[in-house]
């Protein structure tokens, strides 16, 4: 054999091996939003790609209510924000509503959030200069409306910036698929044993109020921000079968709004109590969450799982 073609021969033969160990360590090791080799859940097992799930950062102060499309999230998040206000992040996989909005900027605390989700699409307005690279390096497929104008449209109905809106069918590459809870571990169920009856609850930012209240006829904690009912376009107040609240540590980020006002960051890794509100009582809780790719596990004071209601779930974050 020529001189020149063993060269070529032996630098072929390294090439491959050294594609075949990356291969085995990358395999081995997993990675930042890595899914199974049939699609499930590392965490959970529950068979979903992240592609059928859909997060959408959506307004909530007084010009961006009512909100659309908010009945139909799998999971609802409050988290704190700039100036002592709140934004909401809802999360779709079950089913999807035609619209959904008012649509805002992103923050630093929902890329560790939804990393449990193995790479969902984050619908979103914008995000501070600075925080624009760490999204594109998240395991998320990002999707402000520069990347996917045929998704959003500005309503007439409302002044910017509370007048983005998302078309959901338009942003995600796949179907529906299984509940987005389900796929983050969250456990559905008989209550445990236990539990104190309440009919009211509350949680308060330093510039916002969610207060939750129990209704026996439509088995679902009403909810209310500020202190008015919160409801659809069409009139109907919106319902949750159970409300999470979790006590988390927020402390300052290093990103800040037009305005100056330092963002807050949400952590959602850690372990910490929480207080679990369904079917009418408040049963107290304690949650952990070893890692941003992993779920986060809500179990009694005993130890035992704790289980939710089928049905919508809202996750409040309470400073600590």
């Amino acid at each position: 054999m020529p001189a020149k073609t063993k060269k070529r021969s032996a630098t072929a033969t390294l090439a491959m091996l050294t594609a075949a160990l990356t291969l085995a360590v990358s395999g081995c090791q997993g990675g930042e939003g890595s899914q199974t080799p049939d699609g499930r859940s590392p965490s959970t097992g529950e068979s979903a790609p992240g592609s059928h799930i859909l997060a959408v950062k959506i307004d909530n102060v007084a010009p961006a209510r009512p909100q659309t499309g908010l009945e139909t999230a799998d999971i609802v998040y409050v988290e704190q924000v700039e100036a002592g206000l709140s934004r909401i992040l809802a999360v779709y996989s079950s089913q999807l509503p035609p619209v959904v909005g008012p649509v805002r900027s992103a923050r630093e605390s929902d890329l560790e959030l939804l990393r449990q989700f193995d790479r969902p699409t984050l619908a979103f307005s914008g995000a501070q200069t600075k925080l624009l690279p760490l999204i594109e390096a998240a395991p998320v497929d990002a999707l402000p409306p520069e990347k996917a104008p045929d998704a959003y449209f500005r309503s007439r109905d409302r002044a910017a910036p509370h007048n983005l809106y998302l078309r959901p069918e338009r942003a995600l590459r796949d179907p529906p698929g299984v509940n987005a809870a389900k796929y983050a571990g969250f456990g559905f169920g008989p209550p445990p044993p236990g539990g104190r009856p309440v009919t009211e609850y509350s949680v308060r930012y330093p510039a916002a109020h969610f207060g939750f209240t129990w209704s026996a006829a439509r088995q679902q904690w009403l909810v209310a921000m500020d202190g008015t009912p919160s409801r659809t376009p069409a009139g109907q107040q919106l319902g949750a079968a159970t409300v999470v609240v979790q006590y988390v540590a927020v402390r300052p980020s290093r990103f800040h709004d037009r305005g100056g006002n330092t963002s807050p960051y949400t952590e959602t890794v850690g372990s910490g109590t929480a207080l679990v509100l369904r079917n009418g009582k408040a049963h107290e809780a304690e949650w952990e969450r070893g890692t941003a790719e992993s779920g986060t596990a809500f179990t009694t004071p005993d130890g035992r799982s704790m289980a939710f209601v089928s049905g919508q779930i809202w996750i409040v974050y309470a400073p600590r």
